[in-house]
Order: C-alpha cells, then sequence, then structure tokens
C-alpha cells in the first residue's frame, strides 16, 4: 500500500468499547494495559476507552456530564462488540449499564471476570452475565495480562466471526 503524505491512515477493522470500573489510578492504569494487550493480540482492533472521553477539554467534569453519557451511548452503538470487566462482589454499576444497553441493541459482549469470589451466574450477577454472548474467567493468581488478552481476544474473534462481522479463519 501506497503510504499517504497527509498521514491519513485507514479507520479500524474493529472497534472494541472496553467497559470497565474507571475510579482509581489502579483501574484506570489496568484498563490501558488490558487494551493495548488486546489491541496486540487482535491486529486491526482499536479498543476505545471511556475513562479518555473528554467533553470542552475536560474529564469528569459535573457540567459535562450529559455529555459525556451520550458519547459513551454513540460509542457503544459504533463499537463491533464491547469487553466488560466483571469484577467486585458486584459488577460496576456503570459497566452493568453499559453491559445492557449493548446487549439491546445487539452488539456483542465479552464478559471477563477475574475476580474468584463466587457470584449468581458464571461469577456474576445473572443480568449481566446472561447478557454476555461470551466470557471468559481467569480467577486464578496467575497475573498473566497477556494471556486474559489472548483469552478475550479468542472470544472476541470467535463471536464477530459467528456473527460474520470478521472471517472465519482458514484451517491449517
Amino acid at each position: 500500500m501506497a503510504s499517504n503524505p497527509r498521514g491519513f491512515s485507514p479507520p479500524p477493522a474493529l472497534k472494541v468499547y472496553l467497559a470497565a470500573p474507571v475510579f482509581s489510578q489502579n483501574e484506570r492504569q489496568w484498563n490501558r494495559r488490558l487494551a493495548a494487550a488486546v489491541e496486540k493480540e487482535l491486529p486491526g482492533a482499536a479498543v476505545m476507552l471511556p475513562q479518555d472521553f473528554r467533553v470542552e477539554g475536560r474529564y469528569n467534569d459535573p457540567k459535562t456530564y450529559a455529555d459525556i453519557f451520550k458519547k459513551c451511548l454513540a460509542e457503544i452503538d459504533a463499537a463491533d462488540a464491547v469487553v466488560a470487566v466483571l469484577d467486585g462482589a458486584d459488577a460496576d454499576s456503570g459497566t452493568a449499564f453499559e453491559v445492557g444497553y449493548a446487549w439491546a441493541r445487539g452488539v456483542p459482549v465479552i464478559g471477563v471476570r477475574t475476580d474468584y469470589r463466587a457470584g449468581q451466574d458464571r461469577g456474576a450477577n445473572l443480568m449481566c452475565s446472561r447478557a454476555c454472548a461470551r466470557f471468559v474467567f481467569d480467577m486464578s493468581f496467575r497475573e498473566d495480562l497477556g494471556a486474559l488478552a489472548s483469552d478475550v481476544a479468542r472470544k472476541l474473534r470467535a463471536e464477530l466471526c459467528a456473527r460474520g462481522k470478521l472471517p472465519a479463519k482458514p484451517a491449517r
């Protein structure tokens, strides 16, 4: 492919929305590492992080909450899939909303649970777990983000192939 002097690059082949808690530095940093690892495992994918959405150049400004809410919904609508981190004794309320919204809009959700606490259904509240087309469980103490991202990418690829959004890989 010829290079473009204006630096134009085609849009990503896949848009993935990462629904996850964003309230602490630890959560935001982990989300960022997970997004980068998934992008590495699934070439052509761009993982959107709502924690990076700004309105009028500001993050988390009460004056812009309505616009941030609308941006999150628009990005889920534009996504090929949602990856939802469902850790905790109960899933984060914003993440739970994003899961339900994506499910209602027909956007496939890949649930991710690394929390080893028992939950109602597949380790989580059944309203979240049943909205997930596929699930990644990594409730061990191996703490291998690369392996987790590989599992997430495999589930994303399988679901998107099943829905005709990605071509099936040829058999070897």
